[in-house]
């Protein structure tokens, strides 16, 4: 046990989560992990919440870009799910509604064309 909470401290400390250490998020993960069975309504402002801290946060741009390349859930640096998929990156477990995934490989897509005439 003690290798791995090691392994995870290396990471964090000097490995790729280097960021995670000055974040403004830090223990407050219930604001950005929804709860099973959260109504819509409740999530929007639990990520409007969220949004709010990750905008004064200056671990913004690293944490996007980790949710975006590890397709992560919840919200990671200002974004939800359904926000990266719709950036072009996938994520294994959406919550909430169903994202849809753009082709793209991980990789931003341009937006679809608006079908209005």
């Amino acid at each position: 046990m003690v290798l791995a909470l090691d392994t995870v401290s290396n990471l964090v400390f000097t490995g790729p989560l280097t960021w995670t250490g000055g974040a403004a998020c830090s223990g407050q993960t219930s604001l950005f992990f929804a709860p099973a069975g959260e109504r819509p309504e409740t999530r929007v402002l639990r990520e409007a919440r969220a949004r709010a801290i990750c905008r004064a946060c200056s671990a913004l741009l690293p944490c996007r870009d980790w949710a975006r390349e590890h397709r992560e859930y919840g919200f990671w640096g200002g974004e939800s799910e359904e926000e990266r998929a719709a950036a072009g990156y996938r994520v294994d477990m959406p919550v909430g509604r169903v994202a849809r995934y753009p082709k793209g490989d991980g990789q931003p897509v341009k937006p679809r064309e608006s079908r209005v005439a």
